[in-house]
């Protein structure tokens, strides 16, 4: 890291009347950290914190994020610039390369892409073995697994390869999802194509039929790239930690990346606008009354809650959740759209951006609440939608694998626990239990 983030200051920790020095570190946008990687070898003490919430396990120069005021941005670049002046290839190549890359760059990249968009026909059989209700995230994540299989390259010198292997990632995992969506209807697959760009060879594959042929929808499109770009990366959220965690062991890309989807698969991570569209459709369905689930929500004996309002990391607006909320209007505008759950969920927006509850809880809609809204005006449907954030997410994931790579203070990742089970007791044989 060319940043020098130790600047000298000491945190001091006093235990038993001891006082020991504990260094701080400073990151380029002022966060602060202390280090306490000596604090067991000094004290014989353990650093407490369940859901690694006030816990740096890395330092990263991906990407920065700032809850308190709702600032996200790849590599130094804002997210809001980056949605509405790039593609989703562009912002792959920057988060994995550390910079936006030159036109001659892009056209290498996209090339490359284009050349690893089939997958082995071999692996196309896999998709006869699964049952026909199999969960997309199941199939996503044991075929990536698969890939090392395939390509085997990736085990002798990972970092050697890792161009051809990130964009082979992030084109094989395109297809992949298509396919899987398309073996779950019992359709015969469509086949990238090499005059089409990253997003619209995805729709294309999704939904071009022998019996009618796929219309490609230049606003469509645009709508795609700018949802991937939202999701290419999040700092250390729960599926970017496990892609480094496992990644820790030198597990190689493919392993890594496949664990990180499973992480992503949970209802309180990737799944979270899946559960949004599932919200909306029950209030829909019973009537379209939302007035007495905010109201359940309010209630501290009510377990339920709305989902895709708030966030563990933002405590003011999702920055994301603009960029979307206006994507999600051009789109439903241009497709004549017309959908009562985006009204239901323009009146919760409103209600939770004026009541005090939501407000002084930092309660916002979050950048689930609309994806899912989009994704199904275009037609991807709820199964599909955990894939779709997989997808997007996949260039930060192979950023961060690669910076933990080849990190030369790189350590295998092993946390510490606090043991409260029972004492030592004698063994009992058992015939004597």
């Amino acid at each position: 890291m060319p940043h020098n983030y130790y600047t000298g200051e000491k945190a001091e920790l006093k235990i038993d009347g001891q006082v020991h020095e504990l260094p701080v570190i400073v990151g380029t946008e002022g966060e602060k950290a202390i280090d306490i990687r000596s604090l067991r070898g000094q004290t014989g003490y353990v650093a407490f914190d369940s859901g690694y919430a006030n816990t740096g396990s890395c330092i990263s120069n991906i990407t920065y994020l700032d809850g308190e005021r709702g600032v996200l941005s790849y590599r130094g670049y804002d997210i809001a610039e980056l949605a509405e002046n790039c593609s989703f290839v562009e912002v792959a190549y920057l988060l994995d390369h550390g910079s936006l890359p030159t036109r001659a760059e892009l056209g290498e990249f996209s090339q490359m892409l284009n050349d690893f968009a089939m997958i082995h026909e071999d692996m196309i059989r896999f998709f006869d073995s699964y049952p026909p209700k199999s969960p997309p995230m199941a199939i996503l994540s044991s075929m990536v697994n698969s890939l090392c299989s395939f390509y085997p390259e990736m085990t002798e010198n990972p970092l050697e390869n890792i161009d051809r292997m990130s964009a082979r990632l992030l084109s094989k995992v395109r297809t992949i999802a298509a396919f899987s969506y398309k073996k779950s209807l019992g359709y015969p697959v469509v086949y990238p194509r090499h005059d089409l760009s990253y997003c619209a060879n995805f729709l294309n594959m999704m939904f071009d039929s022998p019996v009618r042929p796929y219309e490609i929808n230049h606003k469509v499109v645009a709508a795609l790239n700018k949802l991937l770009i939202l999701h290419g990366d999040h700092e250390q959220n729960c599926s970017t930690s496990t892609v480094r965690m496992v990644g820790s062991a030198r597990v190689n890309l493919y392993a890594s990346v496949s664990a990180g989807i499973s992480a992503l698969w949970g209802p309180l991570h990737g799944g979270a606008n899946q559960a949004v569209m599932e919200m909306l459709q029950s209030i829909h369905e019973s009537g379209g009354d939302y007035r007495q689930y905010v109201e359940r929500a309010k209630d501290p004996k009510d377990p339920f809650r709305l989902a895709g309002f708030g966030h563990r990391v933002y405590k003011t607006y999702d920055p994301r959740c603009r960029i979307i909320k206006q994507a999600c209007d051009e789109v439903l505008d241009d497709l004549k759209f017309s959908d009562p759950l985006l009204d239901l969920a323009k009146e919760l927006e409103e209600v939770a951006l004026k009541d005090d509850y939501f407000v002084e809880r930092n309660l916002y809609p979050n950048v689930d609440f609309y994806s899912g809204i989009i994704y199904r005006a275009i037609g991807i449907p709820t199964s599909m939608f955990t894939v779709m954030f997989a997808l997007g997410r996949l260039p930060g994931w192979i950023a961060h694998w690669k910076e933990m790579w080849d990190d030369p203070a790189w350590r295998i990742s092993r946390p510490r626990q606090v043991y409260i089970g029972p004492l030592s007791r004698p063994f009992v044989p058992i015939d004597q239990r």
